[in-house]
């Protein structure tokens, strides 16, 4: 099962990320920066995109693209999981180049871009690892305070600086250009659910590691031919 994502095309859903996704019609807004706020500024004005932040050989025969959000049950199990196969197997071999691209449900999935990519891109996958190896713990009670507070133990727990931690959790525009590459990216690849792969330019659903590995296979078997 996947997270699904109520995106048709490149427009994204300004109701969804204006609640808040799971949590935040439940709980009183924190003093930082909402999906929402982002969303209306990316909305009124052209903001540029993120480029990818790739893991892996840049030459690598085959790329993987995968499409989670930081508050999607499924992606956090495939990165337990599957990830590590990937990794170990795949990526660390030179075989496969990997690119997340961010999903946003939620304010919360925007704080816990804003920490991943806090550290810069030499940073970025292992704080990303971080976040999905510790989201229920960070997601706790559900309440903004208390996410906040625990994303930012992340933060300094990946060796950020109070100070830094700070400033990435208030950076305005970094989230309007987090929101503007989720939106383009999404919409040009069709999007609608997560984890979402794109394998070489094919798009694939959520998938049992077996199957995730025979993709892989046959693709590096059609670039050895």
């Amino acid at each position: 099962m996947s997270k699904t994502l109520s995106i048709l095309g490149g427009v994204a859903v300004m109701g969804l990320l204006a609640t808040g996704g799971w949590y935040a019609s439940q709980h009183s807004e924190a003093s930082l920066i909402t999906a929402a706020q982002a969303q209306e500024a990316t909305a009124s004005k052209d903001v540029e995109s993120l480029p990818d932040v790739v893991l892996g050989q840049e030459d690598a025969p085959v790329t993987v693209i995968e499409y989670a959000s930081y508050t999607c049950p499924h992606c956090a199990e495939w990165h337990k999981v599957e990830y590590p196969q990937l990794k170990k197997n795949y990526i660390d071999t030179g075989k496969v180049k990997f690119i997340q691209r961010e999903v946003y449900f939620d304010k919360f999935g925007v704080w816990a871009g804003l920490i991943a990519q806090c550290g810069g891109d030499p940073k970025y996958y292992a704080i990303s690892d971080m976040i999905y190896n510790k989201q229920k713990d960070w997601i706790g009670d559900g309440k903004p305070q208390t996410i906040a507070d625990n994303l930012r133990k992340i933060g300094l727990q990946a060796g950020l600086s109070n100070d830094q931690v700070t400033a990435c959790m208030n950076d305005e525009k970094r989230a309007e250009r987090m929101v503007a590459t989720f939106q383009k990216n999404a919409g040009d690849d069709k999007i609608d659910a997560t984890p979402t792969f794109i394998i070489d330019g094919e798009k694939h659903s959520n998938m049992a590691w077996d199957d995730f590995k025979k993709i892989l296979d046959d693709e590096l078997a059609k670039q050895a031919n």
